[in-house]
């Protein structure tokens, strides 16, 4: 659809004087092109796809219109109304914790219960058992918890995706659909994302219902500027890798950095490699507990850290207040992991730096992701660190290359010729 020209308050969106006053306690001047689209809609009951840019306000894109239609009907006896799916348990307590805090003015609070993996269930089932409106949950654990028969679906209204391309690709498809027949038939339903590859639209609409979508350019402003994060790529050779990061953390006063590697030996490898230098520095990855995570998170957040090596699991929404710098030592697999990484500076309106490192096997990779991007980046040499290996000689693909074999023909000739 065509977007609105941005309203200047959220009072004119419709929502109640409570959440307006909790919108501007949390720091929303004004709504963001996305919320302003999307939460009338919301109000009316349309399903939505909403793809907007990485911090571009999603969050309470769906949570405002969520508390607003709560605000004005309760279900009886704390009876699950919203259920909100994302794919990792940071962001399944970041999204708690911004609804708790966006309903704190309503004249009957809100039970929100998030509950994800990692952790004891038991305190979880305990949570759902005394009631709550909304329930936030990563797709494993809330399967595991109706499989204890500790939540029932029947009241739900209300199917918010976040991240929902991560949701619906295959990856989480099979527990997503295990959950969606649980669900009432006759729902709303709201789909979230900075991007929805062609191949995850397919199986959005078929658990939509005559879907609004709502797609914000990213040249679009958000809250009034757009995202403002310089893109840099490093040629480097792959074994110089973690001396470059160091002298660029040094020599650049990196106060903060979130790194990106493509596996969790890698994370833990290189951070020990930068402590040994003198760098705070640690690991980010799904073998970590629950506990230690988000002590890495809060301690890159305090700046006891100053930096972090995370595997993709914290590309997808997760906030980290004014992070500076993102790097990515390890090249993304899809574009669109590229979109989410370096979404994680730059947020709100603030300014970001986005390294990557392209070395002569990725050169070619990194080409996809700005063709994808529709934007170049130039390439850059450090002195000092400049690469030495050449690119590998181009393979022609099996079978031949398109447009050169040789004819039936033309073997019978030459068979011919060889004869003679």
């Amino acid at each position: 659809m065509k977007l609105p020209s941005v309203s200047s308050s959220f009072a004119e969106l419709g929502l109640s004087a409570a959440l307006v006053r909790a919108a501007a306690e949390r720091g929303y001047v004004e709504p963001t092109p996305i919320q302003a689209a999307a939460i009338p809609l919301a109000l009316q009951g349309r399903d939505v796809i909403g793809c907007a840019q990485t911090g571009s306000g999603k969050t309470a894109a769906f949570a405002l219109p969520l508390l607003h239609r709560l605000d004005t009907w309760r279900p009886a006896w704390r009876r699950t109304y919203a259920l909100v799916l994302v794919p990792t348990r940071e962001l399944a307590a970041q999204v708690g914790e911004t609804i708790r805090a966006l309903s704190r003015h309503l004249a009957d609070p809100v039970k929100v219960a998030v509950v994800f993996g990692g952790v004891s269930v038991n305190p979880q089932m305990l949570s759902l058992r005394r009631g709550a409106e909304v329930v936030v949950a990563t797709p494993g654990r809330l399967l595991d918890l109706a499989d204890r028969n500790a939540i029932q679906f029947d009241d739900v209204n209300l199917l918010v995706l976040d991240e929902a391309d991560r949701l619906l690709d295959e990856g989480f498809a099979d527990e997503l659909a295990r959950l969606t027949a649980l669900l009432p038939a006759r729902r709303q339903s709201l789909f979230f994302s900075a991007t929805f590859p062609p191949a995850v639209q397919g199986l959005a609409d078929a658990l939509l219902c005559d879907p609004v979508r709502v797609e914000v350019p990213t040249n679009t402003p958000s809250g009034g500027a757009p995202p403002a994060i310089e893109q840099h790529a490093v040629e480097v050779d792959a074994a110089q890798r973690t001396p470059l990061l160091r002298h660029l953390i040094e020599q650049g006063q990196w106060s903060r950095v979130l790194v990106f590697v493509a596996t969790r030996y890698a994370s833990e490898h290189v951070a020990d490699k930068l402590r040994r230098s003198g760098l705070a520095a640690a690991a980010f990855h799904g073998d970590l507990s629950q506990g230690a995570r988000t002590r890495v998170l809060a301690d890159l957040n305090s700046g006891a850290l100053r930096v972090v090596l995370a595997t993709d699991m914290a590309a997808r929404g997760l906030h980290i207040p004014g992070l500076p710098v993102v790097v990515n030592y390890d090249l993304p697999r899809s574009p669109q992991d590229y979109v989410h990484r370096i979404g994680r500076t730059g947020r709100a309106g603030a300014t970001g730096l986005a390294v990557s490192f392209v070395s002569a096997t990725t050169e070619a990779h990194f080409r996809l992701i700005e063709k994808r991007q529709g934007q170049r980046v130039p390439r850059e040499r450090i002195a000092g660190f400049e690469p030495r290996d050449a690119a590998p000689p181009a393979s022609p693909p099996e079978g031949g290359i398109k447009g050169r074999r040789k004819s039936k023909k033309d073997k019978l000739r030459e068979a011919a010729a060889r004869g003679g």
